[in-house]
């Protein structure tokens, strides 16, 4: 039994040195070691042995698990050190190496121009609402002032859906319509938001198109405040104090209306629709028009990108072209 002992022990020390993985050296553990290793088998028959004898193989054997515990302790030490190493020499970042070049995204001129318009309108005191763009024809039209057999429609003749009367927005007055049902005055709001009209696509025209509006209802408001609000705006917006002319108009909702000119690099440029809300929009929302008056205005972001950015057609707005884009 000793030369067993002896021999196990040269055979395992000697397989224990040569193994390269940890799932191999816990297999030897196993072999050698476990419920069911060579060594419990050797030690089985321990009770053949004389009483003089067991003891003296006793401590060998004990000996020899702890020779084999030692190599198999060292062993896993040295893997897992030799596992660690292959993980970072595997992982390692060469931080001298150039990274992978990202380009950066930009600001489209459209949200450019929106982001600065809200942002004025929020240094004055606004708030900015929002709606769906899938409207019904009663807040699109008949609640601005704009009854079915009214001649305005055709002005804004629209893409209708084969459903419940929808039809995709007009413009985002329909917007203020909704706010004012759920708020009590006063009120000072903008709707900006991409709207939809049955127009011929050319240089300066397109079937969808973004606005930015504009409302204020309060006790004793005027075509003064109106004027007044607007000239701040155009001034913050085109950077200078630009002359400015009101010419009349007609909008079903507004009464009066008309339309605001600024002068811009010598030439006269339409940049705004607006007036004074009609009696009969702050009926229909449950406002009295004899303690409430208000002011409404309107403008198109693209007719102002092309007019700051000094773009020759509205469809390069649409075009996706890079060359364009990343000049902004």
């Amino acid at each position: 039994m000793e030369a067993q002992l002896t021999q196990l022990k040269q055979e395992a020390t000697e397989a224990i040195a040569s193994v390269t993985t940890l799932d191999a050296l816990e297999q030897l553990r196993v072999n050698y070691l476990g419920k069911k290793g060579q060594l419990s088998q050797i030690l089985r028959g321990m009770g053949k042995l004389s009483p003089e004898e067991r003891p003296r193989i006793g401590a060998i054997a004990n000996e020899v698990k702890e020779a084999l515990q030692q190599s198999l302790d060292q062993a896993n030490h040295q893997l897992e050190k030799a596992q660690i190493a292959a993980q970072l020499a595997a992982e390692t970042l060469d931080v001298t190496m150039p990274g992978v070049s990202r380009p950066l995204g930009r600001i489209h001129p459209l949200n450019s121009i929106i982001d600065r318009v809200i942002e004025i309108f929020l240094g004055l005191g606004y708030t900015v609402a929002e709606g769906p763009e899938i409207e019904s024809d009663y807040y699109n039209f008949e609640a601005l002032n704009t009854p079915p057999d009214h001649p305005a429609r055709d002005m804004q003749d629209t893409f209708y859906l084969p459903h419940d009367q929808l039809l995709l927005r007009t413009h985002t007055s329909s917007v203020q319509i909704r706010y004012m049902e759920q708020h009590d005055p006063p009120i000072r709001v903008i709707a900006p938001g991409r709207v939809y009209r049955r127009d011929t696509v050319d240089a300066t025209h397109s079937a969808v198109f973004h606005q930015v509006e504009l409302l204020a209802i309060d006790r004793g408001l005027t075509f003064t405040d109106l004027k007044g609000t607007l000239k701040e705006f155009v001034r913050q917006m085109f950077g200078e104090d630009l002359p400015m002319r009101f010419r009349a108009s007609y909008f079903p909702f507004t009464e009066p209306s008309a339309e605001v000119d600024v002068q811009w690099k010598g030439k006269w440029l339409e940049v705004l629709g607006c007036g004074m809300v009609d009696p009969n929009v702050l009926k229909a929302v449950g406002y009295d028009p004899e303690i409430y008056t208000g002011f409404a205005a309107g403008l198109g972001v693209e007719r102002f990108a092309m007019v700051l950015h000094q773009f020759d057609d509205i469809r390069r707005l649409y075009s996706s072209d890079l060359r364009l884009l990343q000049q902004f």
